[in-house]
């Protein structure tokens, strides 16, 4: 057994994980399973229960889909994968050899990922803050370019998640962005997220809607944006998720708590 002590922010991937093993049939993920029965670790700390999990990997599933029909169109491609933690997205998605995949995160999360998951020819661990300019050095520039990031914006200061928006769209020919937000509101909510509340993480940017993040990043294109309350995941889960999510979407600050983005540029 693997003893993992992480604290703020990074202890947040293990809710994550642990989800995303009690639903790993639905989700094809075979490894977060495996990964959870080698840790030791407090898993009823995070909150998650095989009732809730659905909740929680409607967002897994819903940017495995973006993702698909993005290496789809681009079967030769670069992907950053920011503040990947322990994710097997490039295992479940299994994409071609023409495919350039990095995984970005705290070089303590760096170092889990190498005990957890086999080296690939093409995926590279990038053990950096992605807020350091530094390592997007060594990602080559030469192609289109899948900027993914899945529960990161909202730990970010938002000079910084500008500036590495910013950052990414200049230094890359063509590509997209898709990333999830908080609004205001849940930011502001954040003592209702058990995971957030017990690892001690804080969140910072509340993001409005699109207009935030194009007025903020030129060369941004608006391709879709939805709110999670609104997303066709919802259908497939519980009649009371189906219900909450019909409650939330009568409310205008609830409806947008959570949001899903995706921009080409």
């Amino acid at each position: 057994m693997t003893r993992v002590d992480l604290h703020g922010a990074p202890e947040t991937m293990l809710a994550t994980l642990y989800a995303r093993a009690l639903d790993a049939d639905a989700l094809g993920d075979g490894w977060a399973r495996d990964i959870v029965a080698r840790i030791d670790y407090d898993w009823e700390r995070t909150g998650i229960t095989a009732r809730n999990a659905p909740g929680v990997t409607l967002r897994v599933r819903h940017f495995d889909t973006w993702a698909r029909q993005f290496l789809a169109v681009h079967p030769e491609a670069v992907v950053l994968h920011l503040g990947c933690g322990l994710d097997g997205r490039y295992h479940r998605l299994d994409p071609g050899p023409g495919v350039e995949w990095f995984d970005v995160d705290y070089p303590d999360v760096a170092v889990l990922r190498e005990q957890f998951y086999p080296p690939r020819e093409h995926c590279h661990i990038v053990a950096a803050s992605v807020t350091d300019p530094e390592w997007l050095t060594t990602v080559p520039a030469d192609r289109p370019t899948l900027i993914l990031a899945e529960g990161l914006t909202m730990y970010l200061a938002e000079a910084d998640g500008v500036a590495l928006l910013r950052r990414l769209v200049a230094r890359f020919p063509s590509g997209e962005l898709q990333f999830d937000a908080f609004n205001p509101l849940g930011i502001a909510l954040q003592w209702t997220n058990t995971p957030v509340r017990r690892s001690g993480a804080t969140l910072r940017w509340g993001i409005r809607g699109p207009a935030d993040i194009l007025d903020a990043v030129p060369g941004t294109r608006l391709l879709a944006w939805v709110p999670v309350f609104e997303s066709e995941g919802f259908a497939g889960l519980s009649a009371g998720y189906r219900a909450m999510a019909a409650v939330m979407n009568r409310v205008p600050g609830l409806r947008t708590m959570a949001q899903f983005h995706r921009y080409a540029f």
